[in-house]
């Protein structure tokens, strides 16, 4: 008998492609700014605002803005919230997979 066959436990806010890129690396970095995930995840500036708004608006990043004498600077913070859903995320893709 095959196992049961489950995708609702895959989080749909982290599952797209830049979100769960943007998860994975402040999982490991912790906090990162703006420019930083931009270059690592090789996105647009108006893409990854807006993923940075969802996982934001779902608990599982801080977003801080500040200034560096005149220029901005916007750093994106994993939450305990966050890292939980991260956790429960891979879970689930592992079960998927067979893992």
């Amino acid at each position: 008998m095959m196992p049961k066959f489950d995708i609702g436990g895959i989080d749909e806010v982290i599952h797209g492609r830049l979100r769960l890129g943007i998860m994975a690396y402040l999982a490991d970095a912790e906090v990162a700014d703006f420019t930083e995930l931009k270059t690592v995840l090789e996105a647009t500036q108006g893409n990854l605002s807006i993923h940075l708004r969802k996982l934001q608006e779902a608990g599982y990043i801080d977003i801080e803005k500040s200034f560096v004498g005149v220029k901005p600077l916007t750093r994106a913070r994993i939450t305990g919230e966050g890292r939980a859903a991260f956790g429960r995320y891979l879970e689930a893709m592992s079960k998927l997979v067979g893992g």
